[in-house]
């Protein structure tokens, strides 16, 4: 490959920062951009792109985070993407002036085969040897100077999570970017001609120009990505053509693949010789080794590993809980401060039914999704995801998965919107999208209010062991735990369909713990907190107001916002929490109207056109539109069942009053014959539905947000929707058949 020309003078650089998992490649991007960043995805892809600037020297500097990786060598068009942006291929970023590669100074000897991979690619190169503050007390000493003149690139040590030596990698980016490159050669000749021999092949198949490193990895990557993209043009007679090329190389003493692996380290160690010393012998126990004798311990480290993950859920279900219901508090008040201000109509419903329960559907989350990120940020500041990981990876492997897709999936049962998006941890994109689309599964804590509403009204309260154990409380058990059994024969079927392909190795390297920095932490949640509510949140509010229009046209409103006027007016003369038979008439009258209307709404018409389909179920229409009105968030049924049964919109299940009404309103329902509409049966199908489908439009707006694409969430929603409704077809159907 021919010397890149030195970059002309300019104002703007651009420049990667790529390296492998926990060398601290995300807290430089913050030490070096101050934390302000522009969070996307690569176009067609899951890979997020973040990009931040800095000015340094007279020049705006543009930095893009790749994502972490142990090698340039991609399996998939998500690990493709770092190579088409070093490429240049990535239009909406171009191709790097200056590409900077960060690795551990305690794992120089690991960290340096990816750093020998970037020379290939002929663009300057500036090595960042971070954490160099834990080498040193670890007794590790490296000759900087030496290290520079064998590599013939600048080397930087710095400790960024204290912010050390962040201005000379400044400094360097902007000194390298003017110096011209020359791309080394490690492998045989061979190789390099066979190389090129492959660039004549492809120009007589009409491929044209085919970069050098692409070319290299074709041969080095059987059955890569650069493999597979090319051959999407050329079909079956380059893979021919590249075991062919593979075959002479063989016979030529060089063996694919394992030749890389034996030319690039035998070239690292030849680089360390002499430039890393250890003062330490080698087999003293550093701190973290104390430390992981006990946390990495089969039986110790488990014990703790659950004990983290019990605090981390009662955190996400319970501790989140106070400030949840500050900010529906806060949603109360502000949708009674535009009641008041406002004559009932079309536009105040809007407002208030409408705009303010979307912003509030949005914002309500925000405690769960703060809580959860600053726990990941915190586990993975002070070194501890990485252990975890390694913990769980056995059990977690046996349904296809790895060690990082458990906490993802255990934060899904509290709620699925921090569970998904906690799959960022995950570097594998098999195991992350396939850890995204069973996530929903697990019974999330919008499920529990339908839960104790069909098991309080319908299930028999029958005990057993003298009270100690209780049919109701079995079939809750029962009902919270089908989600996550459901979820392991589908993760393994989605491996072994869509995602299917050789499960890489699990390998991970254990970084030195040090103490979180709470900037580090605080940065952290603020960009993920951001990134939901500008993103997933814009689309939530969206499918909430659309879920209102259809619930609120085309019926015509006067009788009711004459009712709700003569409320209004009525309470005005009344003392605060006192009643009277007028207001208590007229809010009846309420009730049935707002039934009425919701039953010819278009939602109610959607309902009686599903009627045949749910009838199956054991459901009437009036169970289908609780269905289709609960889309937005699951526990919305409560609200349009008390508003199709004439209860009202607001059913409150901590008030026993509220609570007793519904349930006799579900109690007391018919068919048009007379025969109870709510059976156990019916009420067993209801939960196994709910249990099992998609019916949570926010989760739905992040797996969108997550996999860059609207196939995945309507995947999920097909796919949760169809086995929802056959577990319901098959409860309703065997239970009638078994109690008839």
């Amino acid at each position: 490959m021919p010397p890149v020309a030195p970059l002309a003078p300019t104002k703007t650089l651009t420049i990667a920062l790529i390296g492998n998992p926990n060398t601290g490649k995300s807290t430089l991007f913050n030490g070096l951009t101050g934390g302000r960043a522009r969070i996307g995805n690569f176009p067609g892809v899951t890979v997020e792109k973040k990009v931040g600037r800095f000015q340094h020297g007279g020049y705006e500097v543009v930095v893009v985070d790749l994502p972490g990786t142990y090698s340039l060598a991609p399996r998939s068009a998500d690990e493709m993407v770092s190579v088409d942006v070093l490429l240049g291929r990535q239009t909406d970023v171009g191709r790097p002036d200056v590409v900077v590669c960060i690795v551990d100074a305690n794992n120089l000897e690991r960290n340096l085969y990816l750093f020998s991979q970037l020379r290939d690619l002929g663009l300057p190169v500036l090595l960042v040897l971070n954490m160099s503050d834990i080498a040193e007390r670890n007794g590790v000493k490296i000759d900087l100077s030496l290290l520079q003149a064998r590599l013939n690139v600048p080397a930087v040590a710095t400790a960024a999570h204290h912010r050390t030596g962040l201005n000379e990698v400044r400094e360097a980016i902007v000194q390298i970017a003017k110096q011209p490159v020359a791309a080394p050669r490690l492998f045989p000749a061979a190789f390099y001609d066979e190389s090129n021999r492959l660039q004549s092949w492809l120009a007589e198949q009409g491929s044209g120009d085919v970069p050098e490193f692409l070319r290299e990895r074709m041969l080095l990557d059987v059955h890569g990505e650069a493999e597979h993209r090319t051959s999407l043009n050329l079909g079956s007679p380059l893979s021919q053509y590249l075991a062919a090329a593979r075959q002479r190389l063989l016979e030529g003493g060089c063996r694919i693949p394992l030749v890389e692996t034996k030319v690039r380290y035998d070239w690292i160690r030849r680089q360390l010789d002499g430039v890393v010393q250890r003062t330490q012998p080698t087999g003293n126990l550093t701190r973290s080794d104390r430390i992981d004798r006990v946390l990495t311990h089969r039986v110790w480290g488990l014990l703790f590993f659950a004990l983290l993950m019990f605090v981390i859920f009662q955190a996400i279900y319970t501790w989140a809980g106070p400030i949840m219901g500050l900010v529906e508090i806060g949603q109360g008040w502000v949708a009674d401060l535009v009641s008041a201000s406002m004559s009932p109509g079309t536009f105040r419903s809007l407002l208030v039914d409408g705009a303010i329960a979307g912003v509030g559907s949005v914002v309500v989350f925000l405690p769960q999704i703060v809580l959860l990120f600053a726990f990941i940020a915190v586990m993975e500041d002070c070194g501890y995801m990485a252990r975890a990981a390694f913990l769980m990876d056995k059990l977690m492997t046996k349904v296809g998965l790895s060690g990082k897709s458990f906490l993802p999936l255990m934060s899904s049962f509290a709620c699925a919107i921090p569970g998904v998006m906690a799959t960022r941890v995950i570097e594998n994109r098999r195991d992350r999208m396939v850890t995204i689309l069973v996530a929903p599964l697990m019974s999330c804590s919008a499920r529990l209010p339908v839960y104790l509403v069909m098991v309080g009204a319908f299930v028999p309260a029958i005990t057993w062991l003298g009270g100690a154990i209780g049919l109701q409380g079995l079939v809750l058990f029962v009902m919270q735990a089908l989600g996550a059994v459901v979820a392991v024969p589908i993760a393994w079927l989605l491996k072994k369909t869509l995602f299917k392909g050789e499960t890489p190795p699990f390998v991970m390297e254990l970084p030195e713990y040090k103490w979180p920095s709470p900037r580090i932490v605080l940065d952290r949640v603020w960009e993920r907190a951001k990134a939901f509510i500008l993103r997933a949140g814009s689309l939530i509010f969206c499918v909430t107001v659309l879920i209102w229009a259809a619930g609120y046209f085309p019926g015509d409103h006067r009788e009711l916002q004459n009712i709700e006027s003569e409320i209004e007016i009525e309470q005005q003369s009344l003392a605060a929490e006192e009643s009277s038979p007028r207001l208590e008439e007229l809010q009846q009258r309420r009730k049935i109207v707002s039934g009425e209307l919701i039953r010819y709404s278009y939602l109610g018409r959607v309902g009686r056109a599903i009627e045949p389909a749910v009838k199956p179920l054991g459901w009437d229409w009036r169970i289908g539109v609780g269905a289709i009105a609960s889309f937005p968030a699951r526990e919305v049924i409560i609200a349009t069942l008390g508003t199709i049964f004439s209860l009202g919109g607001e059913v409150d299940l901590d008030d026993e009053g509220q609570k007793s009404a519904l349930v006799g309103a579900l109690q007391s329902a018919t068919w048009p014959d007379g025969a109870p509409l709510f059976t156990l049966p019916v009420a067993v199908s209801v939960m196994v539905f709910f249990a099992l489908c998609a019916q949570c439009g926010a989760t739905l707006m992040v797996i969108r947000r997550e996999t860059n694409s609207w196939v995945w969430p309507v995947f999920t929603f097909v796919y949760m929707t169809a086995l929802a409704y056959v577990g319901a077809l098959l409860v309703y159907q065997c239970g009638t058949a078994i109690l008839s």
